[in-house]
């Protein structure tokens, strides 16, 4: 690698909006890159393999851990894995960082393998009910796909405070101004020690 990787990760429970987020800041810093995970779970009917996921069969999922490939990977739910592969962070830089939109454990498993290079983000639903209510609206979940999602979210949220920061998601304007903010401060200290 010939400069020092630029990271930012932002992770929380679905439906709490990291996505809307990081779209939003990937519009007001065009410099900064998206890294797309790869995944076993379905495409949805609005996505596309190689832009919103690598969408993988576990075999070919597993024989990319095997071939270390993947920085971090992780079955977020039963039988769905998600990883990001090595590539995405390696061809970051101070004027390049790549945006990470992945998993508590993944999160914590790139700070610890890149340090300051990375600044890890944790978004918050305002509460449990807002989170279940948005989870609703987006008309993706069956009852039992919900619960899963609702105990899993309160697991998330019990290890927020592990995280650089928390941003609490309850006006999306305030968010992405927050969230843009952390994100220059961060590019500027990889710039200063590259």
């Amino acid at each position: 690698m010939s400069s020092k990787p630029c990271v930012v990760v932002v992770t929380s429970p679905s439906g709490a909006g990291k996505t809307t987020l990081a779209r939003g800041l990937m519009e007001r810093l065009p410099q900064v890159t998206f890294s797309v995970s790869a995944t076993t779970r379905p495409a949805r009917s609005h996505e596309r393999d190689g832009y919103d996921y690598h969408f993988m069969d576990r075999t070919a999922f597993h024989e990319a851990i095997e071939q270390g490939r993947l920085l971090e990977y992780e079955e977020v739910y039963p039988g769905c894995f998600y990883g990001t592969p090595c590539s995405e962070v390696e061809a970051s830089s101070a004027e390049k960082p790549v945006l990470l939109d992945i998993d508590v454990h993944g999160a914590l498993s790139v700070k610890e393998r890149y340090g300051d290079a990375v600044l890890t983000v944790f978004i918050a639903p305002p509460s449990l009910e807002t989170l279940k209510k948005r989870l609703r609206e987006r008309g993706t979940e069956t009852d039992e796909t919900l619960a899963v999602r609702m105990t899993r979210a309160q697991y998330e949220l019990s290890l927020a405070d592990r995280f650089d920061v928390t941003i609490v998601n309850d006006d999306l304007d305030k968010a992405l101004a927050a969230f843009t903010r952390l994100v220059e401060h961060h590019m500027a200290a990889c710039e200063a020690v590259a």
